[in-house]
C-alpha cells in the first residue's frame, strides 16, 4: 500500500488532483457508449444484464427490507451517499480470490482479479463484473464534476470513477468498503447473488440486426446475439452468408427468463417482428439468408412450434396467405462478426416494438 499519509494530508492532495483534473476528455469518451446504452436500457425498462443477472429496480418498500440490517457506517454510505475514510475499509487490503457484490442487494460488481493497489486508501478495480451492473451518474458535489458509481439494480451509493486506473481500461472504480461484500472463491453465493434460470431459442426473419434489437425489448429476455445458423459450413463470416452458398440464416439467439416469458411467447412476438409469409425475403433483403426459419434447441420446442405454427395458419389473418416459416431442430449457432452485435443500439437507433397483430 505503501506509506499510510495523515488522513487529512491525503484528502486535501486527492481534492487538489481531482480539481485541476476536473472530468477530463478521456473519461468521457470511455463512458459515453455505456452512458447511452444505459440510457436506452432504462427506456425499454431492461431488466436484465448480459451476464444473465436481474437488473431491474428494486422497489423502495424491498431497498427498506433489505436495509434493516445495515450498521449505521453502512447506512450512511449506501443510502445517504457517504464516504468512509481512506484506509479505514475492511476491503481495502484484501487480497483473497473471489467476488465483491452489493452489500445491500448482492448483485455482483467486481472480481478479485480486477482488483489493484491504487494507495488512495478505498478498494480499487479497473473494471466491473458486467457494466450493466455499475449505473454511472454526474456528480457535481465538492466543487467538483466527478461520475458517481450506483448499484443498477438497487441504487445504492458505491463510490466514484475515476479515468487514472490501469490498463487495459484505464480507469479506477474508487469503491468503499461498507457498499461492498466479499465471498471467497468456492462460497456458495446467496440467490440474489446468482444468475436467473435461463434458457434458448433461435429465431430468423430478415435481417438480424431488427430481430436482435425487438427481442432485446421483450420483458424476460435476457440476452439476443446476432449469428448464422441452419448451414453446410463451419464459422462462415457475413460475406460467406451473403453470397448464399452456405445455406445459413442471418439467426439471433435469444436467452430468456422462463419465469417471467414462455417460449410460446417469444413464438408469439416473433410473428409481430416478421412477416412469416414472405419466403427467403423479408421486405427488400431478398436470399436464402433471410427466410423465416425457427430453429428449436429441443424436442419440445420442436413441438410447440409447429403446433403453433398450425394454430395461426387456421386464424383469419393468414387464412389466405400461407405460413412459410421453416421449424427444424437447431444446428450449431455461429456469432456474428462483433460490429453486428447490439447494432442498433452502438448507431444511436432503435426497431420500434411491435404492440398488435
Amino acid at each position: 500500500m505503501g506509506i499510510k499519509l495523515p488522513i487529512a494530508a491525503i484528502g486535501l492532495a486527492l481534492l487538489a488532483v481531482y480539481v485541476s483534473r476536473g472530468f477530463s476528455g478521456s473519461l468521457k469518451e470511455k463512458n459515453q457508449m455505456s452512458k447511452e446504452n444505459q440510457q436506452r436500457a432504462d427506456k425499454m425498462g431492461r431488466a436484465y444484464s448480459k451476464s444473465g443477472f436481474s437488473i431491474g429496480p428494486l422497489t423502495k418498500d424491498r431497498i427498506g427490507e433489505l436495509a434493516m440490517d445495515l450498521s449505521p457506517e453502512e447506512r450512511h454510505v449506501i443510502l445517504e451517499e457517504g464516504t468512509e475514510r481512506a484506509f479505514s475499509g475492511s476491503l481495502v487490503d484484501n487480497k483473497k480470490k473471489g467476488i465483491y457484490v452489493c452489500r445491500l442487494c448482492g448483485l455482483p460488481l467486481y472480481e478479485s482479479d480486477t482488483k489493484f493497489e491504487s494507495g488512495t486508501g478505498w478498494p480499487s478495480f479497473f473494471k466491473p463484473v458486467d457494466p450493466a451492473h455499475i449505473r454511472e451518474e454526474r456528480d457535481t458535489t465538492l466543487g467538483m464534476v466527478r461520475i458517481e458509481a450506483e448499484c443498477a439494480r438497487c441504487r445504492s451509493h458505491l463510490g466514484h470513477v475515476f479515468d487514472d486506473g490501469p490498463r487495459p481500461t484505464g480507469l479506477r472504480y474508487c469503491m468503499n468498503s461498507a457498499s461492498l461484500k466479499f465471498y471467497k472463491a468456492g462460497a456458495e453465493l446467496p440467490p440474489m447473488s446468482q444468475p436467473t434460470e435461463q434458457s434458448t431459442a433461435y429465431f430468423a426473419g430478415g435481417c438480424f440486426w431488427g430481430i436482435e434489437d425487438q427481442f432485446q425489448q421483450v420483458p424476460g429476455v435476457v440476452d439476443a446475439v446476432s449469428g448464422y445458423q441452419g448451414g453446410n459450413v463451419a464459422n462462415p463470416s457475413y460475406k460467406e452468408v451473403c453470397s448464399g452458398n452456405t445455406g445459413h440464416a442471418e439467426s439471433v439467439r435469444v436467452t430468456f427468463d422462463p419465469g417471467e416469458v414462455s417460449y410460446l411467447q417469444l413464438l408469439e412476438w416473433f410473428f409481430k417482428f416478421h412477416d412469416p409469409t414472405q419466403k427467403n425475403r423479408q421486405g427488400p433483403d431478398i436470399g436464402t439468408q433471410y427466410r423465416s426459419a425457427i430453429f428449436a434447441a429441443d424436442d419440445k420446442q420442436l413441438a410447440e412450434a409447429k403446433a403453433f405454427i398450425q394454430e395461426q395458419q387456421n386464424k383469419e389473418k393468414f387464412r389466405n396467405r400461407k405460413i412459410v416459416a421453416e421449424v427444424v431442430q437447431a444446428g450449431r449457432f455461429f456469432e456474428a462478426e462483433e460490429y453486428h452485435q447490439d447494432y442498433h443500439a452502438k448507431h444511436g437507433g432503435s426497431c420500434s416494438i411491435s404492440s398488435g397483430e
